[in-house]
């Protein structure tokens, strides 16, 4: 079942701003903090040195303070800009819907999510993959097949099954969707349970929309 929004509708469920979910959801791996923590303090040692040489009889001192402190803040405002990034991706498109369906089926898959030399017991340098396990959950209702939707593999998504009743946003460029573009993150009400890649939704909003809604339908 899909049920078009209303003008409006999907920007409030999908905010502009990034939300604290979305923050931490942007932090990435602890190797990806430290990058960004190490951009930020050589990029704000580095500009505020210069900010000290300049400030001498110069016009352009404050400027380069501003640019150092934007360099110390790099590690809180670039998830902030990462998820606004993300977010632009889904309210872009021109129609969405609300989704009801069913779980048709779920598999799991092994991806490599990034490779990495080191030395092994005779110093020798080898190839060493970071592996993943994400779920592959496809999507139906009673027109048949939709889509597929991937996450990262957690231990409470064990408990999802065929059949099991899921809702999302559908994203399309057209407007009869007869051409998917993307999905939302989902909700399970069975089992109170949000699974998706992103947190792209606020999630109480969405299942206030979903009751609001859906209960019309019925």
């Amino acid at each position: 079942m899909l049920i078009p929004l209303k003008p409006g509708e999907l920007q409030r469920l999908i905010p502009a701003v990034a939300t604290g979910n979305q923050f931490r959801a942007s932090l990435g791996t602890p190797q990806q903090v430290l990058q960004r923590l190490m951009i930020a303090a050589i990029g704000g040692v580095i500009t505020f040195l210069i900010y000290n040489q300049a400030q001498l009889g110069s016009r352009w001192g404050p400027v380069w303070l501003v640019i150092s402190v934007v360099f110390f803040l790099y590690v809180l405002w670039g998830p902030i800009v990462e998820a606004g990034q993300r977010n632009a991706t889904l309210r872009r498109y021109p129609a969405a819907a609300l989704f009801e369906g069913e779980v048709g089926d779920v598999t799991t898959r092994e991806r490599v999510e990034g490779r990495h030399e080191q030395a092994d017991s005779r110093g020798q340098l080898e190839l060493v993959e970071n592996r993943r396990t994400w779920v592959l959950l496809e999507l139906e209702d009673e027109d048949g097949y939709l889509g597929r939707l991937a996450f990262p593999m957690e231990k409470r998504h064990q408990s999802i099954r065929r059949g099991t009743v899921i809702r999302c946003l559908v994203l399309s460029d057209r407007k009869d969707f007869s051409r998917i573009g993307s999905f939302s993150d989902a909700w399970m009400p069975g089992l109170r349970m949000w699974a998706g890649e992103y947190p792209f939704l606020l999630r109480p909003a969405f299942e206030e929309l979903c009751q609001r809604r859906l209960s019309r339908r019925g």
